[in-house]
Formats: C-alpha cells, sequence, structure tokens
C-alpha cells in the first residue's frame, strides 16, 4: 500500500495576562507532548518568539500567523489549546492572518476543584466559549472535543486528535484531487450522471480520457514490454490467477500498464472505469482486478464511471488510512430488516476479502461469453465493523449532497457470486427509505473502520456538503 502521510499541526497557545501565565506556558508543553505522540510533528511559535510561546496580542498573533505561512504546504490542521481563558480575538487574528484554510480543533483544558485560587484558576471552560463566538464572527470553521474540557493527556482527548487527524486527512486529500474518467458513462447507467462543476466548486478536478486512447495505447505495446511485464508479474503475486488463461491475464496486465502510465503523467489520483460492456466485448476482459488492485494500494478506483462513487470510496480511506470499495445496495437478506446484501461483481479491493480468487464475470458471460469476462475478483467479504458513504451532484440545488454511517459486515450464510457480504445497519429502513426518497444511487462505498463521522465532519464543516448521518 501507499506510504502513510505523517500529519504535520499548527499549534495556537491561548493567554490572557490576569490569569496565571504559567498555566500557558505548562499547557504548551503538555499539548506538544500530546501531538507528537500521536505521531504528528508540531509548528508552533516558542517562548523565545512570544510570551510563554502563546498568542495574546495583535502582534504576538501575526508573528504567529507568519510562522503559520512559512510551514504552509507542511500544515495539515490547527489546534487551538486554551491552558486558561484565552485571549479570543488573538485566536481568531492569528487563523484570519495565516489564512490556510485547515481544520481547526477547539480544545480546553479543565479547572481541578481543589485548585480554583487566583494563583491556579483557568477559566479555560468559559474562554473556549468566548474563542467559538470569535470564530464564528470571522466566518472559520472549527471543530469541538467530545467534551467541553479535556486534558491533553487524557485518554479521550487522544481518541479525539485521532479522529481530528482523520479530518484533517479528509480535507487535504479532498481538495485539490484530480480524478480519472477513463471512458464513457455506460449509456444504460443514468444513475451515474453528474456535474463536473460542482465538483470543481470543491477544488475536485475530473481529467478524461476516451476509452479508444486507452485501448490505441495497449495496442502499441509488445507483449514483452517491461512496463506490462511488471504488472503481470503484480497480478500473479496480488490474487489465485489458477483459472484464467494467460492471454486473458496478459490482457490485464497491459491495461493496468496503460492505465497507470495515464494516471502517473497527469497526476491523477483515483479513477472510475468505463465496464459496461465495451471492455468485455471489444478487448476480452474486465478490468476489475486492475482496479481492486489500485483500491487496495489506496487508489481508489470505482466502475461504471461513477466519479461521484470514487469520491466517497477516497473519503472514506483518507478517514481510516485503509481500501475502500464500491458495492451495491443489493439484495434483502431474509426478513431481517436491519440486513442487506452488498454486492459488487467485483472490483473489490483484497483487504475487504477474507479468501479471493480470480474468476470470469458470470452476470456479462451471459451476453459476450465467458471467455470475454476474466479478471473478477470473487470472495466473501469479511465480518468486521464498517463504514459507508455516497454522495451526489444535485444539479438542481446547486450543492453537493449525500449520506454516511456505520454498520457491520456480519458471519451470516450466503451463497452468491462476485464479491459480496451481509451488513447489519441499525434502522436500515430508514435508511433506505432516506436513499429512496431524496433520489440517491443504488451505488455506496465502503470502508471496513467505522470513520462516518470524521467524514461527516469534513464534508459538512469544511466542505459546506449537505450530508445526513445515520446515526
Amino acid at each position: 500500500m501507499s506510504t502513510a502521510h505523517k500529519n504535520t499541526f499548527g499549534l495556537i497557545v491561548g493567554n490572557r495576562g490576569f490569569f496565571p501565565a504559567h498555566l500557558a506556558a505548562t499547557g504548551r508543553v503538555d499539548m506538544i507532548q500530546a501531538i507528537e505522540a500521536s505521531g504528528a510533528d508540531v509548528v508552533a511559535l516558542t517562548p523565545e518568539q512570544s510570551k510563554h510561546g502563546a498568542v495574546e496580542t495583535y502582534e504576538e498573533a501575526r508573528r504567529c500567523a507568519d510562522l503559520f505561512k512559512a510551514h504552509r504546504e507542511k500544515i495539515d490542521g490547527i489546534v487551538v489549546t486554551l491552558p486558561n481563558f484565552g485571549d479570543e480575538r488573538a485566536v481568531a487574528d492569528t487563523l484570519r492572518l495565516a489564512g490556510l484554510n485547515v481544520p481547526v480543533l477547539i480544545q480546553a483544558t479543565p479547572d481541578s476543584t481543589g485548585r480554583m485560587t487566583i494563583a491556579d484558576r483557568r477559566d479555560s471552560f468559559c474562554g473556549k466559549m468566548s474563542v467559538c463566538n470569535n470564530l464564528t464572527q470571522y466566518r472559520i470553521p472549527y471543530s469541538l472535543t467530545t467534551l467541553h474540557t479535556e486534558a491533553p493527556q487524557s485518554p479521550i482527548f487522544k481518541t479525539d486528535l485521532a479522529w481530528f487527524t482523520g479530518v484533517a486527512n479528509v480535507i487535504r486529500g479532498m481538495r485539490n484531487l484530480r480524478i480519472g474518467a477513463i471512458g464513457a458513462r455506460p449509456a444504460a447507467f443514468n444513475t451515474v450522471r453528474y456535474s463536473e462543476k460542482l465538483l470543481e466548486s470543491s477544488g475536485i478536478s475530473v481529467i478524461t480520457i476516451d476509452l479508444s486512447e486507452i485501448l490505441g495505447r495497449i495496442d502499441k505495446m509488445k507483449d514483452d514490454d517491461p512496463a506490462a511485464q511488471a504488472k503481470l508479474a503484480a497480478i500473479h503475486a496480488y490474487v489465485d490467477t489458477n483459472t484464467t488463461p494467460a492471454s486473458a491475464l496478459l490482457k490485464m496486465a497491459k491495461l493496468g500498464a496503460v492505465v497507470d502510465g495515464w494516471m502517473k503523467e497527469t497526476e491523477v489520483v483515483i479513477s472510475a472505469v468505463q465496464c459496461w460492456t465495451s471492455l468485455e466485448e471489444y478487448f476480452g476482459v474486465v478490468p476489475c482486478t486492475i482496479m481492486s488492485m489500485m483500491s487496495n494500494d489506496l487508489l481508489s478506483s470505482a466502475c461504471e464511471v461513477d466519479i461521484c462513487g470514487t469520491v466517497g470510496m477516497h473519503a472514506l480511506r483518507l478517514a481510516s488510512g485503509t481500501p475502500s470499495a464500491l458495492l451495491d445496495w443489493n439484495n434483502n437478506y431474509g426478513e431481517d430488516p436491519n440486513k442487506a446484501v452488498c454486492f459488487h461483481c467485483s472490483n473489490l479491493p483484497k483487504h475487504f476479502f477474507a479468501e479471493v480468487k480470480m474468476d470470469f464475470q458470470q452476470i456479462i458471460a451471459g451476453t459476450v461469453g465467458r471467455d470475454n469476462t476474466f479478471g473478477t475478483c470473487v470472495g466473501r467479504v469479511k465480518a468486521g465493523l464498517m463504514s459507508y458513504a455516497r454522495f451526489s451532484t444535485t444539479d438542481s440545488a446547486g450543492k453537493i449532497t449525500g449520506y454516511v454511517g456505520d454498520g457491520q459486515f456480519t458471519n451470516d450464510p450466503l451463497e452468491t457470486f462476485g464479491g459480496a457480504g451481509v451488513v447489519e445497519i441499525p434502522r436500515l429502513q430508514d435508511l433506505l427509505r432516506y436513499i429512496c426518497v431524496n433520489g440517491f444511487e443504488h451505488h455506496v462505498a465502503a470502508n471496513l473502520a467505522p470513520v462516518s463521522g470524521i467524514v461527516y465532519e469534513a464534508a459538512t464543516r469544511y466542505l459546506g456538503w449537505d450530508i445526513y448521518w445515520h446515526k
């Protein structure tokens, strides 16, 4: 899989002079230790650059903002710590002057009931409200900790910092995102229509290439081309190919090598690929294994040119750091109203399977012939917690909408083909009604980690999307 990104957080330490100054000094150290313990780097004023390395005056706010701007390319988010009441204007001015447009977490340190004299009283409980009030006036979005006050070294803040790291990762990965649209939308799939312009308004660009160009590049590629042979070796190492003809495997390898090359030259990060049924009829394989490998390497790839589907996959994988898949809400599971069968035919990443092998695509085979449909990844989705997401460009309203939630894949018996699993979601019937009433697609992105809250926070608070969270 791809190398994990090392996070960097800017730190603003709030201080107000008529509160105990030693609290600002120790609070700065405590928060730096907490952030570094999470594995992230910290950019913060030193005690030599401002009083206690905190911000209280406009001059200190400007100095901190200049420091942040010097590290603009590194900083993923900003943590505001309030060891005492803090100066709310200085915090807001720092963020405005820095202009980083990254997620912001507001933390306030609790008072101790036995230390409430003038020598040790914090009043951070109150100061946090003032900071939030000023940020609202400045129209600077921010996130909150689970509890109103939390100590930097507490277990609950450790959890909140991990959550905030996920939010920051989603925003970093979604802004200036470039998606490859490989081929045209299948004519029968009106459900995957989308607006490039609405995505562009959120900083997401779609880079297109016609399927004829992909096939043309493949046609010019020799069988012994180093890129094709390297991809062929990777396919053999990735999945059991014992029942797949060598000719089909070579076609897949060339397809994968050409797509890899195009994505690198255009700096495309994720993709959505035309499948049904052009590649099968005119090239002779399905692209499922190639797409599965990309998704497994954290380069999410959706079928049927479902651009919004791959955006959902990408958001979940940014939040969790693990591969995502695109599935169909496909079948009821017996009479249990909270269970359903999620299925694709399939390009699910290997990360999703208990066991997986390569096979032919049983649905399309009836139309184009079995020998033209090798390359699917077949197996049962392993049991465990999961999250799901669907985004759509709602042109009539001029906005991006969607829904997210958590559930679990179960070990319930299931006899079918493709890649499939039984999912259990509380109040599933309410969710299905919401999907249908609001006209959402039957495709849904899934991830084997419960990260819907992270995606919801990032999408609603920092991207401004209209998202329903099915709690």
